[in-house]
């Protein structure tokens, strides 16, 4: 696993930084990416600046995401695996009522800037043989009354499974991580009970960590529910 590079967007904090911290434990290379630089140079500095590229990068912008895969190989001259986990939430309201600009700004972020990230990383990725991990939810598995997010979580799992499919017989793998609720940013206050982001990433240094003849899927991952 040594000098193995990977890539994460929405690195800047919650799950992303976890994980980057996780990784980084293991002897990756890191290539962190968010829409802002200043919470990425201060983790590039925790973490080692010798081993960390950070790029600002909005994903929902190819031009930006080509660029920073061409910044990645300039700098470690190869891309092992790529953690498609930038993501927002939505507002309240459900159909009937929430905010319709949220919407905008979640699906092409939560859907499109997926697609956008494989794309631009996928043809370096296959000559590596490489890895691709996405962060969905436990929400795109299950019903949720008048949630626009959970449908795009829907497509995120969708997305994993067609990409699987697309890719049989490269070589690479494809990992669905579908968190519960999970105590990051997202919320104002902390649930009554959830994850936390570092046992994501926890898991996501687990399904990395697979012999390469190992593909492991999908990990769905939910707190514990509270002793009764």
């Amino acid at each position: 696993m040594r000098h193995r590079v990977l890539l994460i967007t929405g690195a800047s904090s919650g799950i992303g930084a976890a994980t980057a911290r996780a990784a980084a434990r293991e002897g990756y290379k890191l290539v962190l990416v968010a829409r802002s630089t200043t919470k990425l140079t201060a983790l590039a500095e925790e973490l080692g600046p010798e081993k960390v590229l950070t790029c600002e990068v909005d994903v929902t912008d190819m031009a930006q995401q080509q660029a920073m895969v061409e910044q990645a190989i300039e700098t470690f001259g190869r891309l092992d695996a790529v953690f498609a986990n930038a993501g927002r939430g939505g507002s309240t309201g459900g159909f009937s009522g929430a905010d319709h600009t949220a919407w905008q700004q979640m699906i092409m972020t939560n859907i499109y800037g997926v697609g956008l990230t494989l794309q631009a990383c996928l043809p370096e990725l296959k000559r590596c043989k490489g890895h691709v991990l996405l962060t969905g939810s436990a929400a795109g598995r299950t019903t949720i009354p008048g949630s626009m997010y959970s449908a795009t979580k829907w497509a995120v799992t969708g997305i994993g499974y067609n990409l699987r499919e697309e890719l049989r017989g490269t070589g690479m793998r494809v990992t669905l991580i579908e968190p519960g609720m999970v105590n990051t940013p997202f919320f104002d206050e902390p649930p009554e009970y959830s994850l936390e982001d570092r046992d994501i990433a926890n898991a996501v240094v687990y399904a990395l960590s697979q012999p390469a003849h190992v593909d492991v899927n999908e990990i769905l991952i939910r707190p514990t529910p509270p002793m009764e």
